[in-house]
């Protein structure tokens, strides 16, 4: 059988329903956890940046967690676009197991930018909310994304998932990419 044509090949309304599925998963997730709700924190309880030195190596520490973060999201999001035909919601979820590119180092590399855009904003401002709200975010997906998370992946993309999932670890990335793609597995 073949393979339907990814929804930008086919252009038109296909296209733009395809486009404005992802940017309602991005409103909706990941701009509601790093900007609405340290925005919320900021203006209740205004953080305090050291000054100095300090503040010097805060800023470089934001700057550099904000490149990485943003990198993370960017490409990720891109891949299941493109490679996943799906979105990051865990309502309209990539309908192929997405295994290329930051996903043969790491298998939660979005999280993982989400959390380090946290961390740069913690930083940013000096908000002690905002850090708290790093913690309590990057716990609950500590908790979500084994006892939750992973079990759909295998439900669903099955014996894939689980040679994808005993080769590339969780959250610490390897060094080297997994270059144990099963061929079945689309590039």
């Amino acid at each position: 059988m073949a393979e339907e044509p990814h929804p930008f090949a086919r252009g038109g309304s296909a296209a733009a329903v395809y486009a404005l599925r992802h940017l309602a998963a991005i409103a909706a997730l990941p701009v509601m956890v790093a900007v609405v709700v340290p925005a919320l924190l900021l203006s209740s309880t205004p953080g305090a940046p050291p000054s100095g030195a300090i503040r010097i190596v805060t800023l470089f520490g934001a700057v550099v967690f904000f490149v990485i973060g943003l990198t993370l999201f960017v490409s990720t999001v891109a891949l299941f676009m493109t490679v996943g035909r799906g979105t990051l919601a865990p309502w309209d979820p990539p309908r192929r197991l997405v295994v290329r590119g930051v996903y043969r180092h790491v298998r939660n590399p979005m999280i993982s930018g989400v959390v380090s855009i946290l961390l740069a904003e913690s930083l940013l401002f000096g908000s002690a909310a905002i850090f708290r709200w790093f913690l309590v975010f990057a716990a609950a997906n500590l908790v979500y994304i084994p006892i939750v998370e992973e079990p759909m992946l295998e439900r669903r993309f099955g014996e894939d998932y689980e040679l994808y999932r005993r080769h590339v670890p969780r959250w610490i990335p390897r060094l080297k990419p997994w270059e144990g793609v099963p061929e079945r597995i689309p590039d």
